[in-house]
C-alpha cells in the first residue's frame, strides 16, 4: 500500500474518532441530568424520558436524509455543522424551563446533529478501510461509546457544585467546538484512494445495491428488526440507568473510593467503547454472524447476572460494565454487515436506513420501559423484556441471517458475472 494513502486513511480515523468522542455525551450522560431536569419542568420522568427518544429518534430518523447529504455534499462541513448543532443543544436547553423547552433544545438539537456526524462518519470509514471495515467501524464508535468517559466525573462534579444550567452551557461549548474543528479535516477518499476488499473475505458483495433496491430485500429488513431488538435492550439500560441504580439503593454507595453510580457509568463507557473495535476485529477474522450469536448471547447472560447482584454495589458497577461490552459491538457489527452485503457505493445512504432501527429502540428503552416500571412498581419486567431479546437476536443471527446473506452473496456473483460483458 502506498505510505502517504496508509497515512491519509490512519489520519481519518483518528479524526473520525475524535468528532465521535465529542457528540457522545447528549445520549450517554443524559441520565445524571434527569433528576434536577424533573426538578425544573415539574414532569414525571416517563414524560422527561421522551427527550431522551426525541433525541434518538432524530438522530436516526432523519439519517437516510443526512446519509444523503453527506454523500451529496462537503463530509467535513456537514459534519461540522452536526456537532455546532450538538453543542447548541445543550446550551439553549440550559435557557429552558418547560418540559417542551427542553424537548426543543436538547432533544431537537442534540438529535439532528448527532446523527449527522455518526452516519457520517461511520459512512467514511467502510470506505477508507475496506480491508479492515469492522476494525475501523468500531474504532470510531468507540469513542461514541467511549467519549462521554472523560466528560461523566467532570460533569457529575459541575452539576453539583454549579448546577446544571452552567454545566449544560459550558460543556455545550466546549464538545461543539472539538467536533467542528475535528470534522474539519474530514474527507471522502478519492477514486485513486479506494482498496478494494480482500480477496479472501468470502463475505463481502460484489454488487453495489441502492437504498431503493436494498429497501426491498428481506434482508435487510432482517437485519433491521434484529438492531431493533439489540438497540432496544442496550437502551432501556442507557436511559434508566440512574433510576434503577437509584431503586436497587446502590447510586450512593462508595466503591473503590468512588460514588458507585458516576463510577459506573465511567467504567461501562471504557467498556462500552472497548467492545466496537474489539468485536469488530473479532468480526474480520471470524465472521459477523458468528461474531453476532456470541456478543448478543453474552448480553443475555450479563444482564441476568447483573439483575441477580443487583444489590451489590461493586457486583452492580462491575457487571454494567459487562454488559455494556457485550452489547456496544452493534455499533461495528452492524455498519459493517450491511457494508459487506450491499457494497460501499451507497454506504452512507444505506446506513442511514439500518441506523433508523436505533430510534425505535429508543422508544421502547426510554419512555416505554420507564412506563413498564411505573405501572408494575418493580424493573424486573424491564430486564426480563431485555434478556428475552437479547437470546432471540442471537439465534437469529447464527440460525437464520447466515444462511440468508450467504444465499445472498451467491446471487450477488451471479449477477455480477451476468452483467460482464462476454469475451470475444
Amino acid at each position: 500500500m502506498d505510505t502517504n494513502l496508509s497515512r491519509q486513511r490512519w489520519i481519518q480515523l483518528g479524526l473520525g474518532l475524535v468528532a465521535m468522542m465529542a457528540i457522545s455525551s447528549p445520549q450517554y450522560v443524559w441520565t445524571l441530568f434527569t433528576k434536577p431536569l424533573i426538578a425544573t419542568t415539574g414532569a414525571s420522568l416517563p414524560q422527561l424520558q421522551w427527550t431522551f427518544t426525541i433525541l434518538i429518534v432524530l438522530q436516526t430518523f432523519f439519517s437516510p436524509v443526512q446519509g444523503y447529504l453527506i454523500d451529496r455534499f462537503s463530509p467535513k462541513l456537514m459534519i461540522a455543522l452536526g456537532a455546532i448543532l450538538s453543542g447548541l443543544g445543550w446550551v439553549l436547553a440550559a435557557r429552558v424551563d418547560t418540559l417542551w423547552g427542553v424537548y426543543a433544545t436538547y432533544g431537537l438539537f442534540c438529535g439532528l446533529g448527532t446523527g449527522i456526524v455518526y452516519v457520517g462518519i461511520v459512512g467514511l470509514m467502510v470506505k477508507w478501510f475496506p480491508d479492515r471495515r469492522g476494525f475501523a467501524v468500531g474504532v470510531v464508535a468507540a469513542g461514541y461509546g467511549m467519549g462521554a468517559m472523560l466528560s461523566t466525573f467532570p460533569i457529575s462534579d459541575m452539576l453539583t457544585a454549579s448546577g446544571y444550567r452552567h454545566t449544560l452551557t459550558v460543556f455545550g461549548i466546549i464538545l461543539g467546538a472539538v467536533g467542528a474543528l475535528a470534522a474539519l479535516g474530514l474527507r471522502a477518499p478519492r477514486a485513486d484512494e479506494v482498496l478494494p476488499a480482500p480477496a479472501s473475505n468470502l463475505s463481502t458483495c460484489v454488487h453495489d445495491t441502492a437504498p431503493r433496491e436494498m429497501l426491498k430485500t428481506p434482508l435487510f429488513w432482517l437485519m433491521f428488526v434484529m438492531m431493533t431488538m439489540m438497540s432496544t435492550g442496550g437502551l432501556m439500560v442507557v436511559a434508566n440507568f440512574a433510576s434503577f441504580a437509584r431503586d436497587f439503593g446502590v447510586a450512593d454507595a462508595i466503591i473503590f473510593g468512588f460514588v458507585a453510580l458516576p463510577f459506573a457509568l465511567t467504567f461501562d463507557r471504557i467498556t462500552n467503547g472497548l467492545t466496537r473495535p474489539f468485536f469488530g476485529w473479532v468480526s474480520d477474522k471470524i465472521g459477523r454472524e458468528n461474531t453476532m450469536g456470541i456478543a448478543f448471547a453474552a448480553e443475555a447472560v450479563a444482564i441476568a447476572l447483573l439483575l441477580v447482584f443487583r444489590e451489590n454495589p461493586y457486583a452492580f458497577a462491575l457487571l454494567s460494565g459487562v454488559v455494556f461490552f457485550a452489547w456496544g459491538e452493534i455499533f461495528s457489527l452492524f455498519p459493517s454487515i450491511l457494508t459487506d452485503t450491499f457494497g460501499t457505493k451507497h454506504a452512507t445512504t444505506n446506513y442511514g436506513f439500518l441506523y433508523m432501527a436505533q430510534g425505535i429502540g429508543s422508544l421502547f428503552g426510554g419512555p416505554i420501559a420507564a412506563w413498564i416500571y411505573l405501572v408494575q412498581g418493580s424493573w424486573l419486567p424491564v430486564f426480563a423484556i431485555i434478556i428475552t431479546l437479547e437470546v432471540l437476536t442471537a439465534i437469529l443471527a447464527y440460525f437464520v441471517l447466515k444462511p440468508m446473506r450467504r444465499n445472498w452473496l451467491g446471487l450477488g456473483e451471479t449477477r455480477a458475472m451476468t452483467a460482464k460483458p462476454a469475451m470475444a
